[in-house]
């Protein structure tokens, strides 16, 4: 895949809670990536995406796609003035009334679908990203899974 020069719309997600040194680890995938002419994915949470968010806009901000579990409003107003800079963002607020968790769920489903790839950086006990992770499997998507711990 490394060799493959076709350009693919590529998820990320990954945990809220990151180590800081796994931070920058992100950041350069994602920048890398949209730098070869890469579609991202991702969506509004701090942590992982927040990183992939920074750093895709930092290359070219059309490259980069973000849905939201819920509408801008309900994301925490640290997230709100990063998610504002995107250019396709997408938002749920039909989910607002759902319980963050599993308005998180139904947009890793929405993300997946809409990508070729996903990586994915989690905890073994990252419940919500580990169930992503099986639905991306099982619809036959490329996956790449590192963990924190």
């Amino acid at each position: 895949m490394l060799q493959d020069r076709s350009k693919r719309r590529i998820a990320i997600l990954g945990s809220r809670h990151v180590p800081v040194v796994s931070i920058h680890l992100v950041e350069v995938v994602a920048r890398s990536l949209a730098q070869e002419g890469h579609s991202l994915i991702t969506s509004g949470a701090q942590g992982v995406n927040s990183a992939v968010i920074r750093s895709v806009l930092a290359v070219d901000p059309g490259r980069l796609t973000v849905l939201l579990p819920q509408s801008l409003e309900r994301q925490p107003s640290e997230s709100r003035e990063q998610l504002e800079q995107v250019l396709h963002l997408v938002e749920k607020p039909e989910h607002d009334e759902l319980p963050l968790p599993m308005a998180s769920s139904l947009c890793n489903q929405d993300i997946i679908s809409r990508c070729d790839q996903l990586i994915c950086y989690a905890f073994h006990d990252s419940e919500t990203l580990l169930s992503s992770v099986r639905l991306a499997e099982d619809m036959g998507k490329v996956v790449s899974l590192m963990f924190f711990d």
